[in-house]
């Protein structure tokens, strides 16, 4: 019953998490749109506090804009603003960070094979890992180098600490460790700048004080940041349901040029918000994507602990299905039943069940992606599946996957 409550709880949190966040992207998106689309100077200026305007028309209904170089002479009510969509967002993906990587870090953080760490040990250095993403971030913004280095170096430090938590997490936990710190950079530049650079301004005119444009400057870069951040972390978000990606051998690496992809199809629209058009980032996009998938193609991989084979070994004659059907009764059903009894799982993962030979039969190309292209299966190896074993599916599939 605790799982299947704990169950329920991650479906309710995702359901939220998924709300929040679209909400927050999507003010963030638009502001950004609005922001790079004003008209510079007004078309018709009847202030000379306003920087720029934009006439939209949405949903039947005009709509005028309009954005001042600092502050309005006289503020308005109410002042909308946007902030509890940003901490929504991180907090219910934290939320989601601790009831599932966390609560279950030996089945989702923890890979004995990549690192012979505790789940404790895990957690520990997870949360370490996203305060420190913090604070280096922070003191690049604050070096007074300009976007192009801050990115420069702030994208070598990512290339740095995705390759260090490959070595110490497993390739699903690694990647959810990279969006976790990448979405606590977007949430904290909310609340630690952008956020206090408003309240600034808003103060200022409160107490009759021409504002120090700075604060607002400074905000401004951090949405910029967290525009071009948005892509990858969407891309983390939907990552564990492609262990293709997480699940390579070198999953760091595609993880790299799949964010790389993001960051060139952001900057692309970007500069078409502006009026410029760029379809050379599009073209090297899909060219990245192209290379890495197929440097991803399943073949032969190494086995952890033992040399490199051109071809793995395989069992010395045809594998019967009776065979077969005992590693997965004794490695799989334990989750992929109709009654599984594993702790973590209430009710088969995904609906998929293999208690009879059509169900092994109909998720033959999935059981033999995950228990040997990928190994990812069965999770963090709780069922100590070997190598001998992973070889003989391998073997069954490969002459045809017969369940007679």
């Amino acid at each position: 019953m605790e799982a299947y409550i704990l169950e329920w709880l991650n479906l309710l949190l995702r359901w939220a998490h998924l709300i929040v966040g679209i909400a927050w992207i999507g003010s963030s998106f638009y502001f950004v749109w609005l922001d790079m689309n004003l008209n510079v100077p007004p078309r018709d200026p009847e202030d000379e506090a306003v920087a720029g305007d934009l006439w939209a028309v949405h949903g039947g209904g005009f709509y005028h804009a309009q954005k001042y170089k600092v502050a309005p002479g006289q503020l308005p009510e109410p002042l909308h603003w946007f902030k509890w969509e940003a901490y929504s967002t991180w907090l219910t993906g934290f939320a989601l960070l601790v009831l599932m990587y966390y609560v279950n870090a030996d089945v989702y953080l923890v890979d004995k094979t990549v690192a012979d760490i505790t789940g404790g040990m895990a957690v520990a250095a997870s949360v370490g890992f996203i305060v420190a993403a913090w604070v280096v971030y922070d003191l690049l913004c604050r070096t007074g180098l300009s976007d192009f280095w801050i990115g420069l170096a702030g994208f070598l430090f990512l290339v740095a600490v995705t390759y260090a938590v490959s070595q110490l997490f497993s390739g699903r936990g690694a990647y959810m460790q990279i969006g976790a710190m990448l979405g606590t950079i977007m949430a904290a530049n909310v609340l630690m700048i952008i956020i206090p650079g408003q309240r600034e301004l808003v103060q200022a005119k409160q107490r009759g004080e021409e504002p120090d444009p700075l604060p607002g400057i400074r905000a401004k870069q951090r949405s910029v940041h967290n525009n071009y951040i948005t892509l990858p972390v969407l891309f983390v978000m939907l990552s564990p349901h492609y262990p293709m990606t997480y699940g390579h051998e070198y999953g760091w690496l595609l993880l790299i040029a799949i964010f790389i992809v993001g960051v060139l199809v952001r900057h692309f629209f970007n500069l078409r918000n502006q009026g410029k058009t760029a379809p050379a980032l599009l073209i090297i996009a899909l060219i990245i994507i192209v290379l890495a998938a197929f440097a991803a193609a399943p073949k032969s991989r190494a086995i952890p602990g033992q040399a490199v084979t051109t071809q793995p070994a395989q069992p010395a004659g045809p594998v019967s299905f009776s065979q077969l059907e005992q590693v997965i009764v004794k490695r799989c059903n334990v989750c992929h039943s109709a009654e599984p009894n594993h702790p973590t799982a209430p009710v088969a993962p995904n609906g998929v069940m293999f208690d009879t030979p059509d169900q092994i039969r109909q998720w033959a190309q999935r059981i033999h992606d995950r228990t040997v292209s990928n190994r990812t299966m069965p999770l963090a190896n709780l069922t100590q599946m070997t190598t001998e074993e992973r070889q003989l599916v391998d073997h069954w599939y490969k002459t045809g996957a017969n369940v007679k």
